[in-house]
């Protein structure tokens, strides 16, 4: 997106269900799973660039020896050096002759990440503020009990931190963190001390040592304990983790809005955030991927045995579709069908803006994620073509003016005319470097394809989204600009992003919304301007309410609009004072958005419809900020 958006994070799991000493076997390669997590997490990477982290438990190991391990790091190349680190390490062991390649016992024994569960995680930084390997998953819990010892990761964002960081005071803690993975950590540790303690009491004066250890590990029920956890949690969430004899779980929140794949076979189970990489990483075929349905939880024991069952009452399916559509792997089939119907679904409004003479265009795309919908619009011009030259040869066959010259401009001129005119230059994560700089760099990373376009020709280039509008302003307009096009045309595959996103896309500052600003700009052009106060006091009064009683007042500040008019409006913001040509901005329908997923879509940055009260909470908190001037400064664009 010329816009940067903060992606989500992904997770990955791998879990061996035979000895180590099968897969040395079978697949020559003692680290066969470890290599298998690096390759889940590398196909994962789109989903996370800021930090990484793996972890291993180990099955089984005697008493007093470590049996958990975890590796994180947040450097820029964070996945790349954790594996090469730890490859170094392997090779140092083997070196040192303290292990053997053909021994499995020395590897599991020796080399950290040698165990039979393996879990890794993409992290995506928050913003620009401090971000250091301590807030990269996996965290861990550890006690001297490996029931009570715990390891978590996830895909989340969770709204209600704060009521349940109270929770854990009120039952006499004192936490000193404010993060929603650990709050939930702890959550879950509570239950699982809990759960632990009532075992241990039942069972000691029955068992001891290994014999009461392993009694408990047999008993402990992580579909109880996490589900207890979760009965106050309010967000999206994909949470992975297992405690330390090795019984793990995943869970997916009850609409859905995080997704969760899984692969079990007779040799392993494979988790992954996505289809495609579970895919090409295990070589398995599509219908193999299962999707862990919403509000199930799956749980496989230390012991192979293996379940999925509802941990909760599943709600309204809401999957997120920035997540589904524009964030994951384009080469999952599904989403390559939806993201080339949304730019099929776009070419009329083209053909529209172009006054139907598409011949005098170049179509084009603001790389790179927009190429799948750039192939839709085109496959959606080419048939506007069809149909055109079908109609003119009948029309010219009924009345007689058929002509040579009639045919050659129908059939042998080519059009649309696909070009590439801008060019990725670099992978420069403008959006996590100071305000001051942040502009100068982002000129930079785009480069123009100069002498594409010929004289008089209108340039139209397609986007995932326009969420901010200041990369169109302040740099990709003027850019495009120098290709001395008539007209320049921006469409959107995504509607008007005009609701602010509390679950885990970084999108929470209606101040930094073009839709937002445009809308705000008509109320004054129209003496509407106290509007605003009455939906800030209701927003107000908004927040004295149950968070279940809770609406959308912002929604109020749109309804006086039609969808052309904010797009007008936006169009004339984001064109630069001293732009040489017209600019026209295109935003996809929400009707088209519905007809390209078809099926349960979670649209709450358009609609304004949260699935959860925590997400009416935060829209009615995040216009409360705007209005007190605490929100979207320094990239709101002047109304």
């Amino acid at each position: 997106m010329s816009d940067p958006l903060h992606h989500e994070c992904a997770v990955a799991a791998i879990r061996m269900l035979k000895p180590l000493s099968y897969y040395a076997e079978k697949y020559g390669n003692p680290l066969w799973a470890f290599n298998k997590l690096f390759l889940l997490m590398e196909k994962q990477h789109n989903r996370g660039q800021d930090g990484a982290g793996i972890g291993c438990i180990k099955l089984n190991m005697p008493l007093g020896e470590p049996y958990m391990f975890r590796h994180r790091d947040a450097t820029g190349n964070a996945l790349s050096n954790i594996f090469s680190e730890e490859q170094r390490n392997y090779r140092t062991l083997c070196d040192r002759g303290d292990i053997e390649d053909e021994n499995p016992g020395q590897i599991k024994a020796r080399f950290n990440y040698g165990g039979e569960l393996l879990v890794g995680h993409m992290r995506y930084g928050a913003s620009s503020a401090r971000f250091d390997e301590s807030i990269c998953h996996p965290f861990t819990r550890r006690t001297n009990w490996i029931t009570r010892t715990l390891m978590l990761l996830g895909n989340f964002g969770i709204t209600n931190t704060h009521e349940l960081a109270q929770t854990l005071i009120e039952r006499g803690q004192h936490p000193v963190f404010d993060s929603d993975t650990q709050t939930i950590m702890e959550e879950i540790g509570y239950y699982l001390d809990e759960a632990h303690n009532e075992l241990y009491r039942s069972l000691r004066d029955k068992f001891s040592g290994q014999e009461l250890q392993q009694k408990i590990s047999e008993r402990i029920d992580l579909y109880d304990i996490v589900g207890k956890a979760t009965k106050n949690w309010d967000g999206g969430f994909t949470a992975l983790g297992a405690i330390g004899n090795g019984d793990l779980f995943c869970l997916r929140d009850p609409h859905g809005i995080r997704p969760c794949h899984y692969v079990l076979t007779d040799e392993y189970l494979a988790i992954a955030s996505e289809e495609v990489p579970l895919m090409s990483v295990m070589e398995v075929e599509q219908d193999q991927v299962q999707i862990l349905p919403p509000a199930n939880m799956l749980v496989l024991k230390h012991d192979g045995k293996f379940e999925v069952r509802e941990y909760t009452e599943p709600l309204e399916h809401k999957p997120c579709c920035f997540e589904s559509i524009y964030f994951s792997r384009g080469n999952d089939p599904i989403i390559y069908r939806q993201r080339k119907k949304l730019g099929s679904l776009l070419s009329d409004k083209v053909v529209r803006s172009l006054e139907g003479d598409v011949s005098r265009a170049a179509i084009s795309f603001i790389p790179n994620t927009a190429e799948v919908a750039y192939y839709g619009l085109l496959e959606g011009l080419r048939a506007y073509r069809r149909n055109y030259v079908s109609k003119t040869m009948k029309e010219a066959l009924a009345n007689g003016s058929i002509s040579d010259d009639l045919i050659d401009e129908l059939i042998l001129r080519r059009w649309p005319r696909a070009e590439k005119i801008v060019h990725k230059d670099i992978k420069l994560r403008t959006f996590i470097t100071p305000e001051n700089s942040r502009g100068q760099l982002a000129s930079q990373v785009y480069d123009l394809t100069f002498d594409a376009l010929r004289e008089g020709e209108v340039l139209v280039a397609i986007d995932d989204s326009i969420v901010r509008g200041t990369t169109l302003k302040k740099n990709l307009l003027r850019l495009l600009a120098r290709s001395k096009p008539r007209k320049i045309v921006i469409v959107s595959s995504a509607p008007q992003v005009r609701y602010p996103d509390c679950y885990g896309i970084d999108m929470s500052e209606l101040g930094k919304f073009i839709a937002f600003h445009a809308a705000i700009a008509l109320l004054k052009k129209r003496g509407m301007y106290d509007l605003i106060s009455k939906v800030y006091d209701e927003c107000k009064r908004q927040l004295t309410l149950p968070p279940p009683a809770r609406t959308n007042p912002v929604k109020k500040i749109y309804e006086l609009f039609t969808d052309d008019e904010i797009t007008e409006e936006v169009s004339r913001m984001v064109t630069p004072d001293d732009s040489p040509c017209p600019v026209e901005i295109i935003y996809q329908t929400m009707d088209g958005l519905h007809e390209a997923i078809n099926g349960p879509c979670g649209d709450w940055y358009f609609s304004g419809d949260y699935p959860t009260p925590g997400g009416y909470t935060a829209v009615n908190q995040a216009f409360i900020r705007w209005y007190e001037g605490k929100d979207g400064g320094a990239n709101a664009l002047p109304v």
